[in-house]
């Protein structure tokens, strides 16, 4: 996009508009104290300058097209056909706004359109939205959702191998709201973080005061359960059941439309969005026809004008910004529209049978992965099978020395430091495979960690 600047003449005929001399006169209400600090900046410098000093500092990145990547836990690096960014780069497309007005939106509102229905395929539900932020705030506002349902219920109870950041943001959206939480207690033991990451234990979790269950499909650290028996305990109770998922594993697994999930939302990430130190990514949000009101965000629809052309338009616009805004259940009005279409392409080019093959390379080779390093003595798999492309590598020294090791000698990045955020997984790995990791870089990852073995 070019950089068009305001001419000397233009900024002066801006500020006789509102009434002052200088731009400093906007900034009259800000203390004289704090107006204009001095920053550490450097000397200005040329276009030319500036890029290959852009450059420098990007060199100086490992990334992951160019090395042996394992490393997942939510993002993950996948491939994206080409074709996928020539449409995104369109200039009908390519903003940052979302179009509001209908008559001149048509190409937006039906990029929105196919990947609502893409999304409810996907997931096995109803209705779907057109995006959120990321997957952290799909989480959020699904149990928003749940509570708004649930009308004076305020427990909530999330599973403790629920991605750690979408706990976080869940906690701080609702910090304040009087709801308690329970699922997700930090265990002291090994043992005990299996035993609370079972199925069983967020059953018992659940009672009359409970507002809605969030678990994940696959789990945080890959593994996959049946939620069948947990939809029909939580809905027993009175619940709802939020369901968050690897958008990847439903082209191989049951979608959770079918287990009696009432939620479905997940980071749209790995269809077709690159890496890019971590966004800008794609929450995607799919619920049951009885709670499509109570969803936030926005949904296009189809419909036929007077002549009975087919058109596409904002609907349920109402809870947005727009009108009856006092009533409002969420903050979110708007969403990841350029990112949600590089979905919609992502999803179109592969097809049914495209995305199934992909899943299916990476459960395949998360799972000759881990007969490999599970004969490499002092390492063990600990992960429950079946486990979808991430899976638990118990290590004979810090996580933190090894990854080390593996970057410095073998030019690999390792798998994810589960101690981070499970105290009693020190010196725990989660490695994570995908379509991009093939069997060669495997035995080369199985041969370095050999070296590291006791």
């Amino acid at each position: 996009m070019p950089f068009l600047p305001h001419t000397e003449a233009e900024r002066a005929e801006m500020l006789k508009a509102v009434g002052v001399n200088r731009i400093e006169d906007l900034f009259s209400a800000v203390p004289e104290t704090r107006r204009y600090p001095k920053l550490n900046l450097p000397a200005p410098a040329s276009e030319p300058e500036a890029i290959s000093e852009m450059r420098f500092l990007a060199e100086a990145n490992v990334q992951a097209q160019d090395t042996a990547c394992f490393l997942g836990a939510g993002a993950y690096h996948h491939y994206i056909p080409p074709a996928v960014n020539h449409l995104l780069l369109r200039g009908e497309f390519y903003t940052a706004y979302t179009p509001y007005q209908p008559e001149i939106s048509q190409g937006t509102l039906q990029s929105i359109f196919e990947f609502q229905t893409l999304i409810a395929a996907l997931t096995g539900m109803e209705a779907a939205n057109a995006s959120h932020y990321d997957g952290a705030t799909a989480a959020a506002e699904a149990v928003v959702l749940a509570l708004q349902q649930s009308r004076g219920r305020r427990r909530v109870v999330l599973s403790p191998v629920l991605h750690p950041h979408y706990r976080r943001v869940i906690r701080t959206y609702l910090q304040g709201a009087d709801i308690h939480f329970a699922g997700d207690e930090t265990p002291e033991t090994y043992s005990a973080f299996q035993a609370r990451s079972r199925i069983k234990h967020l059953a018992t979790c659940v009672d009359e005061s409970t507002a809605v269950v969030v678990a994940p499909y696959p789990s945080f650290v890959g593994e996959v359960d049946d939620l069948a028996p947990l939809a029909e305990v939580v809905h027993t109770a009175g619940a709802l059941l939020a369901v968050a998922v690897n958008p990847i594993a439903l082209g191989l697994l049951k979608p959770p439309g079918e287990m009696g999930a009432d939620i479905v939302f997940g980071e749209g990430q790995p269809l077709g969005i690159p890496l890019s130190c971590g966004g800008p990514y794609l929450g995607f949000f799919a619920t049951r026809r009885a709670y499509l009101h109570k969803m936030s965000g926005r949904i296009a629809g189809e419909t036929s004008d007077g002549q009975g052309r087919r058109g596409y338009v904002l609907t349920l616009a109402a809870r947005e910004q727009h009108i009856k805004r006092e009533r409002a259940s969420s903050n979110i009005c708007t969403n990841q529209a350029l990112m949600a279409l590089a979905a919609t392409v992502y999803l179109s080019l592969l097809g049914k049978h495209g995305l199934r093959r992909v899943a299916e390379l990476c459960y395949h080779r998360a799972n000759y992965a881990a007969d490999r390093v599970a004969r490499l003595p002092g390492f063990q798999v600990v992960s429950r099978f079946p486990f979808f492309h991430e899976f638990v590598l118990r290590c004979p020294k810090s996580v933190a020395e090894i990854n080390r090791n593996l970057l410095d000698h073998w030019e690999i990045i390792g798998g994810y430091d589960l101690g981070r955020d499970f105290p009693c997984l020190a010196n725990h790995m989660l490695l994570a495979f995908t379509e991009m990791t093939p069997r060669e870089q495997i035995d080369r990852l199985a041969d370095a960690l050999a070296e590291e073995s006791l």
